[in-house]
């Protein structure tokens, strides 16, 4: 099974880079962002440059997660060599295997960039431990809009799961103090902050990179989240099987 899964990883990751516009687009906006807004007015500030990076890496990596999945699950469904996968011996495993391991490679890589700007341009420190942390949580902290993803790609055509990840994807950064700490924006924002799973993820990004004491609000609703985002994609799951192959 595992020789089967890596076949099918090292397929997909070769497919998406033919097309590497996502993981492009994943990687450079956070660091275009980092090099407009965090380096010229907080790059001096050792816990705030360490915080806002640890807050656009993971604005990278929750694109690929969200966005990038989503899209590739619907144009798998929209091909006829998916459902010829379904009925092998083997079954879909492999191939869904393959592709969350792909998802998790384009999250990492999403990362690279802002931290290049952060060493070299800003006053964030961070040690090889921190790092390694940060990197864990970023994959963990992935794994709800993961399953929105999952859900998104099977309840929809590849078209709308365009749309509806995106029109998901920015209110949950904006909401979740990704792009601006959510204390300086509207109150209703700051009080909305702590409810959004990409704040509780940001809250643990923060919490092993900067020392940061993490909001247990927030902590409690990425883990909310994370059991509806599972149930939901269960179930979609199940429907799209129950439409297609019975």
């Amino acid at each position: 099974m595992s020789s089967l899964v890596m076949a099918h990883a090292r397929y997909l990751m070769i497919e998406q880079l033919r097309v590497p516009i996502s993981i492009v687009a994943s990687a450079l906006i956070p660091a275009v962002t980092m090099l407009a807004f965090v380096v010229p007015f907080s790059g001096d500030d050792p816990v705030i440059a360490t915080m806002s990076t640890g807050s656009l890496t993971f604005f990278g990596a929750m694109s690929s997660a969200l966005i990038g999945l989503s899209i590739t699950v619907a144009l798998d469904r929209e091909q006829p060599w998916n459902p010829y996968l379904r009925t092998l011996p083997a079954g879909p495993l492999p191939r869904f295997t393959g592709r969350i391991l792909v998802t998790l490679a384009t999250m990492l890589t999403s990362v690279i960039p802002v931290l290049v700007v952060a060493a070299l341009l800003t006053e964030a420190t961070i040690t090889p431990l921190q790092l390694l942390l940060g990197l864990g949580v970023l994959m963990v902290g992935g794994i709800p809009f993961m399953l929105m993803a999952l859900f998104i790609g099977l309840m929809l055509s590849s078209k709308a799961a365009i749309a509806v990840s995106q029109v998901l994807f920015f209110p949950m950064a904006i909401l979740g103090g990704l792009l601006l700490p959510p204390q300086i924006m509207p109150g209703f924002i700051e009080v909305v902050s702590p409810y959004t799973p990409a704040r509780g993820a940001a809250e643990l990004l923060w919490a092993v990179t900067a020392g940061h004491s993490p909001d247990p609000v927030a902590l409690v609703a990425l883990a909310c989240w994370t059991v509806v985002a599972a149930v939901a994609a269960a179930w979609a799951y199940r429907r799209d099987e129950g439409r297609r192959f019975s």
